[in-house]
């Protein structure tokens, strides 16, 4: 599969546990929501994808990407319940960063 490449950072970092690297993946102004909550900069995101993945252990498989809608679909694994699920990544990418990522069930 073709990804962008920050989303390919993106997977790596997650499935390498590396919260910084994953918030280097996003602008300094970029915008999280998930699980019904916002996430605003790269360090409130850094310190969302840390708890997420100490509580969660999460790693995710990439298994398709829209390009025109800018969604990757991707199964999910951890510590959580209904695992593995698969979850969209809606994104919006400008100038090879994450300005926003809404994820959905």
């Amino acid at each position: 599969m073709n990804l962008p490449k920050v989303i390919a950072h993106l997977t790596q970092a997650q499935n390498n546990f590396d919260s910084h690297a994953y918030a280097n993946c996003f602008a300094e102004t970029a915008v999280v929501f998930d699980e019904g909550k916002t996430h605003q900069g790269k360090t409130a995101i850094e310190q969302w994808i840390k708890k997420a993945n100490e509580e969660y252990q999460t790693v995710m498989e990439p298994i398709e990407y829209l390009p025109a809608e800018e969604i990757l679909k991707a199964e999910v694994s951890g510590n959580f319940p209904g695992s593995p699920i698969v979850l969209a990544y809606h994104l919006i990418i400008k100038e090879d960063l994450i300005q926003s990522l809404k994820i959905t069930g």
